[in-house]
C-alpha cells in the first residue's frame, strides 16, 4: 500500500471516528438535558397549577364584592325606601363574601408556601382594601358620597390590577421554563 492511499484510509477513519464522536456527544447532550428538563417540569407544572387556583380564588372575591358594592350603593341610594328583598339579598352576598375571605386566606398562605411574599403581601392588601371599602359603604349611610364611594372603589381596583399584573409576570416566567 502506498503511503497516499494509507493517508487517505487514516483521513477518512479520522473523519467517521469525528463524527460518530459529535453525535454520540449530542445524543447524550439531548438525552440529558430531556431527563433534566422532565425532573423539573412536574414541580413548575405544580406551581403553575396552584397560581391558577390563587388567581380563580382572587376572581371569585372580585366578583362577590362587585355584587356587593353595587348592592350597597344601591341602598345608599334608596335610603328608608330601599325595598327589604334586596337588603336580604345584600345580607346572603355579605355572607358569601365572608366566605371567600377565608379562600382569600388559603391562596395567601398557598404563595408563601412557594415563597412568593411580593405576591401574599399584594394579595392581603387587596383583601385590606375591601375591608376599607366595607367599613367605610355600608347600608343606608348619607353621609357619604358617590365621589367618595367611586374613589374607595377604585382604590379597590388599582390594587387588584397590581396583584394580577405580578401574578401575570410570574405565571409568564414559569411558562416560558416549562
Amino acid at each position: 500500500m502506498d503511503s497516499q492511499t494509507f493517508i487517505q484510509l487514516t483521513d477518512t477513519s479520522l473523519k467517521i471516528g469525528l463524527g460518530a464522536l459529535i453525535a454520540a456527544l449530542v445524543a447524550w447532550l439531548v438525552l440529558w438535558r430531556s431527563a433534566h428538563l422532565q425532573n423539573n417540569s412536574p414541580r413548575e407544572n405544580r406551581r403553575l397549577h396552584i397560581l391558577e387556583s390563587v388567581s380563580a380564588q382572587v376572581g371569585a372575591v372580585t366578583h362577590i364584592f362587585a355584587k356587593y358594592s353595587s348592592l350597597v350603593v344601591e341602598s345608599i341610594q334608596f335610603g328608608d325606601r330601599w325595598p327589604t328583598a334586596r337588603r336580604q339579598e345584600l345580607d346572603t352576598v355579605n355572607t358569601e363574601l365572608v366566605n371567600e375571605f377565608r379562600k382569600l386566606a388559603d391562596a395567601e398562605a398557598k404563595l408563601l408556601m412557594l415563597g412568593e411574599k411580593n405576591l401574599e403581601r399584594s394579595l392581603r392588601l387587596y383583601g385590606a382594601k375591601i375591608a376599607v371599602y366595607r367599613k367605610q359603604v355600608y347600608v343606608c349611610r348619607k353621609d357619604i358620597t358617590h365621589e367618595e364611594i367611586n374613589a374607595l372603589k377604585l382604590g379597590v381596583t388599582q390594587v387588584r390590577e397590581q396583584f394580577y399584573d405580578m401574578l401575570s409576570r410570574k405565571y409568564d416566567v414559569l411558562l416560558t421554563n416549562a
